[in-house]
């Protein structure tokens, strides 16, 4: 039985479909860090900044894959590690993410500069372009690089004035 036959949804409206697989508080940061970031292992989720607890973590790994949005394989190097990757339904969500991303980054405040943001609006197709590119070629390189603490600085005193 597959992962859509087992769950039984609320209701047949998409958004709270979505909702129910995607409506915590980590499932898309996890989907962020494989897609934006280039973390692929248990470690690179547990150290990306949020302090996921790694119970949670391994429980929402779990239904990711059940719901068929990642897959674990075995790391060839170690295998004792298992390494994550978003699939074709996963990496579909990244217009949805990129429009969290332009949509926090203009209403609240973020640590992303507000011409990074400015770029990310004005480019939506290549971003989103780009984004599975890496994904088919298994590119682990960020998509969004960390931002230098004094840009960040200077970005969070501007939207807060």
């Amino acid at each position: 039985m597959s992962a859509k036959a087992k769950r039984r949804a609320r209701s047949g409206c998409p958004v709270s479909t979505s909702l129910e697989i995607l409506g915590d508080r980590w499932s898309l940061l996890i989907i962020r860090d494989l897609m934006v970031r280039g973390h692929h292992t248990f470690k690179e989720f547990q150290e990306s900044g949020e302090r996921i607890a790694s119970n949670i973590l391994t429980d929402r790994l779990r239904s990711l894959e059940a719901a068929g949005i990642i897959t674990a394989e075995v790391e060839k190097d170690d295998r004792r590690r298992m390494s994550y990757r978003l699939t074709e339904k996963g990496i579909d969500l990244a217009p949805v993410l990129l429009e969290l991303l332009i949509w926090g980054g203009n209403h609240e405040q973020t640590e992303t500069p507000s011409a990074a943001v400015a770029e990310m609006e004005k480019n939506r197709d290549e971003i989103l372009a780009e984004t599975r590119r890496r994904w088919k070629a298994r590119d682990r390189t960020p998509l969004i690089p960390r931002f230098d603490s004094e840009v960040v600085a200077r970005n969070l005193s501007r939207k807060t004035r």
